[in-house]
């Protein structure tokens, strides 16, 4: 299962965010096809959200296909493959960079601090040596 992080000052739409998270957790290998996903309550609850947001964000992947629901077990992922263009996931790592460099940047860092510390960066690393 993925952790789900929401950016409320991105301008993203929350629903939006946990679409993007849920394919990435896919195209990453963290979610898996015929993973159970959190109830759309039990969701919500967790993201401290409305209960619309998270059924939005189902419904739009039920429609692609991505995500089925059965009635009385739950929501699963049914489909795994080619759910992001390479062009998808470029203008992605983009749009992370420039948040991320915008707030360290505010917090004074520079770019040599931020390549130190991303080369470094455990999370980073360790997805690196799974490959």
């Amino acid at each position: 299962m993925i952790s789900f992080v929401l950016d409320y000052s991105n301008g993203v739409p929350i629903y939006r965010q946990i679409i993007d998270q849920i394919l990435f957790g896919i195209e990453t290998g963290q979610l898996k096809l015929g993973e159970q996903l959190p109830t759309v309550r039990a969701l919500a609850v967790t993201l401290k959200v409305n209960l619309n947001t998270v059924s939005k964000a189902y419904k739009e992947l039920e429609i692609k296909n991505v995500l089925t629901t059965h009635q009385g077990s739950g929501t699963y992922i049914n489909r795994v493959d080619n759910l992001l263009s390479e062009k998808d996931r470029a203008r992605k790592l983009t749009d992370l960079c420039n948040q991320f460099a915008t707030v360290a940047a505010a917090y004074g860092f520079t770019i040599e601090d931020i390549k130190a510390e991303l080369s470094q960066c455990e999370i980073l690393n360790k997805h690196h040596h799974e490959k």
